[in-house]
């Protein structure tokens, strides 16, 4: 399995190890098509970039294009901040990125002080080996899913990791509205009994390194491991074997 494009890398501009450059020279010499550079987002306490650091950001993005002589995409691993779909993203700054990331992630900036249970009640489980409740589970997934309805997303990431959804409900919404599902090859964020009922719904997958330093860029090997152990097919991985995914997020900016 030859992966594509990277769309999920992160740079010191949030909690990775590794300039913007670096990353993208380091995409070339693997022999990627292009690469994302998806930072933690806004509300991200400690590990998110800064809307100050915006500017500087998108302009090492520009000089690393040039460089790399590749496409590096800018890209945000936004927050999803409660229940009602909110992320990091307003409108306004729609026209400074080429890629919408979202996930489920603790130590944000939560919309309400009851959405605080989306990272950390399932932090909490997992940690102590917790079983999630019934309603839990409903809100995780609800939270999820107003997220692929109201945002326009390209990809969901780590589905399940620190959190508990129902990943086919999830997964059937993402194939309804153009959602990419990814594959993580940083984490085993899926069961295989889940990425089975995923892979069920009839969703496009990516597969993504979440690189935080150089040496993991384009790194599928655990990834590819469970896509083989399940038995995902490789037609249904959008950016692998010279594929390129069909973003939506691109797609709605051309009717703004």
């Amino acid at each position: 399995m030859k992966l594509t494009a990277d769309y999920h890398t992160h740079t010191i501009y949030s909690d990775g190890k590794n300039t913007v450059l670096e990353n993208a020279l380091r995409a070339k010499e693997t022999g990627l098509g292009e690469i994302a550079i998806t930072e933690h987002g806004y509300s991200h306490c400690f590990r998110g970039i800064k809307r100050k650091e915006t500017e500087s950001w998108l302009s090492e993005i520009r000089t690393a294009c040039e460089y790399a002589e590749l496409p590096v995409l800018a890209g945000m691993e936004c927050n999803i901040r409660g229940e009602s779909g909110l992320t990091d993203f307003t409108p306004d700054d729609y026209e400074n990125f080429d890629v919408y990331l979202a996930g489920i992630h603790v130590v944000i900036h939560y919309e309400k002080f009851s959405d605080r249970k989306l990272g950390w009640g399932g932090w909490f489980r997992r940690y102590f080996h917790v079983k999630p409740s019934a309603s839990y589970v409903k809100a995780t997934t609800r939270a999820y899913i107003n997220t692929i309805m109201k945002q326009p997303v390209d990809i969901i990431t780590h589905l399940n990791y620190q959190c508990f959804a129902d990943a086919a409900e999830v997964a059937k919404c993402c194939r309804d509205y153009g959602t990419y599902l990814e594959i993580s090859s940083k984490k085993q964020h899926l069961t295989d009994e889940e990425l089975a009922a995923c892979a069920a719904t009839g969703v496009r997958f990516v597969v993504n390194s979440d690189a935080h330093s150089v040496d993991r860029i384009g790194d599928t090997s655990l990834a590819a491991e469970q896509i083989a152990r399940v038995g995902i097919p490789l037609s249904q991985i959008d950016n692998i074997e010279g594929r390129y995914p069909e973003f939506r997020f691109a797609e709605y900016k051309k009717h703004m």
